[in-house]
């Protein structure tokens, strides 16, 4: 994992470790480890915010994770700043980052594999719009 640290990776792993095992799908795990959006509707009113009774320290050392990924894969900055780009605050699109490592995180964890950026391929499924050739 790009950019994770010894301290990170303890945190990461005591954390998401428990979660990862006892999780029937990604998007448990993604609810579980509280960086899933909620909706709260009542009448008129309308808000989507983040689920707060979750395990915090989950949450905590995951965006920690995903916030300083950023800065170490290119994949990583992509969807962070496609989140921006999308008027997304840090804190919300950080949050965006960290669901898209738990969707790589849950694929290693079921199919045994360590991450590694070759094998995966994360890093050559970027594309940006000005580099994808368009028929004229």
């Amino acid at each position: 994992m790009p950019r994770i640290g010894k301290v990170s990776l303890g945190q990461v792993i005591g954390e998401i470790g428990p979660i990862l095992e006892r999780a029937q799908s990604c998007e448990q795990l993604i609810a579980e480890a509280g960086v899933v959006p909620v909706t709260r509707a009542s009448g008129k009113a309308r808000t989507v915010s983040f689920r707060f009774a979750t395990n915090r320290r989950a949450r905590v050392a995951l965006t920690t994770f995903a916030d300083s990924s950023q800065h170490g894969s290119d994949w990583a900055a992509k969807i962070y700043n496609d989140a921006r780009a999308r008027e997304k605050r840090h804190p919300h699109a950080t949050h965006i980052l960290a669901r898209a490592w738990l969707r790589v995180m849950w694929a290693c964890w079921r199919t045994g594999t360590c991450y590694d950026p070759a094998i995966h391929q994360a890093n050559s499924k970027i594309n940006t719009a000005a580099d994808t050739p368009r028929a004229a």
